[in-house]
């Protein structure tokens, strides 16, 4: 089975940066094609919003509170995406989840990763 695993998550402090990354793992032999990925946040209480995504031809979008200070990336020889995030502010905490439209044998699906905590403290 294909698993989506997010890294690099943690405590920062305002106007810090991290580095998310996400990749598949479990039977990736299987993976035929990667689609459009991409990152999402969900802070306590609130609704599971859109941060970045990207196409499998590098094109982006970003939601409008993070746009000019987050970066999204893909690898693709390394089927990964990337969230470079600066200037990290408190507002941005929450739990950041990975999505990715994945060719598995015959079926494309969007696969979730398990989510990876940032929280943004002085």
């Amino acid at each position: 089975q294909v698993q989506l695993v997010e890294s690099g998550g943690g405590l920062v402090q305002p106007g810090g940066s991290l580095r998310l990354s996400c990749a598949p793992s479990g039977s990736i032999t299987s993976i035929n094609d990667m689609g459009d990925m991409g990152w999402y946040r969900q802070a306590p209480g609130k609704q599971r919003d859109l941060v970045a995504t990207i196409t499998k031809g590098g094109n982006t979008n970003y939601a409008d509170s993070v746009k000019g200070r987050f970066t999204i990336s893909r690898d693709n020889a390394k089927n990964t995406v990337y969230l470079q995030m600066n200037s990290l502010k408190p507002e941005d905490t929450a739990v950041y989840y990975c999505k990715a439209n994945i060719l598995v044998g015959w079926y494309w699906r969007d696969y979730w990763g398990q989510g990876t905590q940032v929280t943004v403290s002085s």
